[in-house]
């Protein structure tokens, strides 16, 4: 774990690096109609990291297998209106969220790292892979952002 703990406080360092300087009109120019904005992708790294905050916690005392339910993540990028948001409360926001989340990656033990989840799609799975795919999630999207 303490490989990827690095890895997601590299990308956070990048990630606020880039936000830190980038114009509004850049970051809420929309590419294509009805995809997100630059600023919406964050507001959907937000929402990823609450639910991932959750399901990492939860883990720890729930009943196993751990059930993953999706999220409607559309929806939520709509309902918390990240487009008209201010960016330097969705970056803070987004790195506390994920200061927090490396924190609790930091502190599982081996055994803790086995414990079996159900993902949406019903394949079994533990809760490793799911922090790993955690920051491999947010790695696509920061690329999304900064390129």
């Amino acid at each position: 774990m303490t490989e990827t703990t690095k890895r997601l406080e590299e990308l956070l360092k990048s990630g606020s690096a880039y936000l830190e300087v980038a114009s509004d009109s850049d970051l809420k120019h929309k590419r294509l109609p009805g995809k997100w904005s630059k600023q919406e992708i964050l507001g959907h790294l937000i929402d990823s990291g609450i639910n991932n905050l959750q399901r990492f916690t939860e883990i720890q005392f729930a009943e196993t297998p751990y059930r993953i339910r999706k999220y409607e993540q559309d929806h939520l990028v709509i309902a918390n209106d990240y487009q008209h948001a201010e960016t330097g409360e969705l970056l803070s926001l987004w790195l506390a969220l994920n200061k927090r989340i490396n924190q609790v990656m930091r502190q599982q033990t081996e055994t803790a790292l086995k414990t079996e989840i159900i993902l949406p799609d019903g394949q079994l799975s533990d809760l490793k892979f799911l922090m790993v795919d955690y920051v491999d999630h947010l790695e696509y999207h920061l690329k999304q952002i900064i390129h």
